[in-house]
């Protein structure tokens, strides 16, 4: 009797869906996320924390729609990519812009930011988190909460351990972060911050 023996692409192929359909957890986690800020900091027309995000597809698509699934408004900074990114469809329309360039788009995520929630993500995510940690760390930008979602992720992708333990970062620079297993833990994080409130 023969073994048949899977195609390598195929099994590539198989183990990509496996990971994705374990990772689609954090679709979950940034949608209940988007929804409780949404519904907590956007009552009786005030608008203290508003989703933005990349306007595109994944985690981006699932804070927008924890947005729209409170219904609230939320924005979309959406970059021209050749491949890949149209705006999702939960984006407030008239809060949908298009940017040609990543930095342009990153100083306009930054220049009213309250605090900055990253997912497990990619280059994107990571340039992201990088910017924002760098300038807080010089100073060029008020410090604010930066929280981590999802623990086992973020403790493979960053050993920031071995950053400190290199002389690389300071022991003070760990505290501009914080990393979680939760929604609900990344809003503790914000309101313990803002000391329950949000900020004026």
């Amino acid at each position: 009797m023969l073994e048949r023996r899977a195609d390598p692409a195929l099994k590539a192929e198989i183990a990509r869906a496996r990971k994705q359909l374990e990772y689609s957890r954090y679709y979950v986690e940034a949608r209940h996320f988007a929804k409780i800020v949404s519904r907590r900091f956007q009552k009786e027309g005030r608008r203290d924390f508003v989703v933005v995000t990349g306007g595109g597809p994944g985690i981006m698509e699932a804070a927008n729609r924890g947005a729209y699934d409170a219904g609230e408004r939320s924005i979309g900074l959406n970059v021209t990519l050749p491949h890949e990114q149209a705006p999702n469809p939960f984006v407030t329309p008239e809060l949908c812009f298009q940017f040609r360039y990543f930095g342009l788009r990153n100083m306009h995520f930054l220049l009213r930011a309250r605090g900055l929630v990253a997912f497990p993500g990619g280059f994107g995510t990571l340039d992201e988190l990088f910017e924002t940690l760098t300038l807080m760390q010089t100073k060029k930008v008020a410090t604010m909460p930066v929280v981590l979602v999802g623990q086992q992720f973020w403790s493979r992708v960053i050993d920031f351990n071995f950053l400190l333990e290199e002389g690389m970062i300071d022991q003070e620079d760990l505290k501009l972060f914080s990393i979680v297993d939760s929604a609900d833990e990344a809003i503790t994080v914000l309101c313990d911050f803002y000391q329950g409130t949000p900020p004026e």
